[in-house]
C-alpha cells in the first residue's frame, strides 16, 4: 500500500500524540483521599495517620537528593538518599497536650532512621532516633543546642531490621519520649526554648526522616491527652522542680 508523505507524517504525529497522552495518564499521580481528620467528638481517641496501604495524608519531603518513598507490606519505606529522606504530614495536627506513637526500623545504613519533627506549641522540635553515627537519642534543639550536646542527649544501641516503638508526649509542662519501654526524654518546657536544625525545616509541622540510612515506619497514630493526664504531668514536673522527684517516671 502506498501512502502520500503528508498523510504519513500526519498519521505518525497522531500516533506520537496518543503515545504521549497514554504515558501521561499512566504516570499521573493518583488522586489521594483527604487526610484523616481528628475527631472533634472524641479527640482523645487514637487516630491512625497511616492506613497501611497508601501515603494518604503524607508527602515525600523534597530535601534534595532524597531516596524513594513507597508503601510496602504495610509500612512506609524511606530509601537511603544522598542525605535525608522523609515524609511530611499534610493534614490536621495537634500542637499541645497530645501523644504520638509510631514504630520504626532501620533497614540499612548506620544513622537515624525515624527521627520525628513535631509541634511544641507554636515551635517545632525533633526527636532524633539513632543519630550521630547510629546511637544518639535526644531533642534537637533545646536552647539552641542539638541532640548531640544538650541536656536530653542519651545513647542507645539500635539493630538493623528490628522494630522499635517510639512514643512522644507533649504538654504545656514537658516533652517526654520513650523508645520501647525505656523513657529517653523528660524535658521541662518552662524557661527553655525549642527549635529544629535547618535540615528539618521541610519536615514541619510533623515529619519523619532518615539520614544515611534506609528506614521504615508503621502504626503511626495520634491522640489528644485527657485533662487528667495533662494534670498528672504538670504535677510530676512541679515535684521535680521542687526537688522531690516523687512520681517521676
Amino acid at each position: 500500500m502506498n501512502y502520500s508523505r503528508p498523510w504519513m507524517f500526519c498519521g505518525l504525529g497522531l500516533m506520537a500524540a496518543g503515545a504521549i497522552l497514554l504515558w501521561q495518564q499512566d504516570h499521573q499521580p493518583s488522586a489521594q483521599a483527604d487526610p484523616p481528620k481528628l475527631s472533634a467528638a472524641d479527640p482523645c481517641r487514637w487516630k491512625d495517620l497511616f492506613d497501611g496501604k497508601t501515603l494518604n495524608g503524607w508527602k515525600p519531603t523534597q530535601f534534595g537528593g532524597e531516596g524513594k518513598v513507597d508503601v510496602k507490606d504495610g509500612r512506609i519505606v524511606m530509601e537511603m538518599g544522598s542525605m535525608m529522606t522523609g515524609i511530611t504530614w499534610a493534614g490536621e495536627i495537634l500542637h499541645n497536650n497530645y501523644e504520638l506513637q509510631l514504630e520504626g526500623m532501620r533497614l540499612d545504613g548506620s544513622d537515624f532512621f525515624c527521627s520525628t519533627t513535631f509541634p511544641v506549641g507554636k515551635d517545632p522540635c525533633t526527636l532524633v532516633v539513632g543519630g550521630w553515627g547510629g546511637s544518639v537519642v535526644g531533642l534537637s534543639n533545646v536552647d539552641h543546642e542539638d541532640a548531640s550536646e544538650n541536656v536530653t542527649t542519651k545513647s542507645m544501641s539500635f539493630k538493623n531490621k528490628q522494630w522499635y516503638r517510639v512514643r512522644l508526649r507533649v504538654t504545656g509542662a514537658a516533652i517526654e519520649a520513650w523508645i520501647d519501654d525505656q523513657k529517653m526524654v523528660d524535658q521541662p518546657r518552662k524557661e527553655h526554648t525549642f527549635g529544629i536544625r535547618m535540615e528539618c525545616e521541610l519536615s514541619r509541622p510533623l515529619g519523619i526522616s532518615t539520614w544515611g540510612a534506609s528506614g521504615a515506619v508503621r502504626n503511626i497514630r495520634i491522640r489528644a491527652l485527657k485533662p487528667a493526664e495533662v494534670r498528672a504531668v504538670e504535677e510530676q514536673e512541679k515535684r521535680a522542680a521542687d526537688g522531690s522527684g516523687a512520681g517521676k517516671e
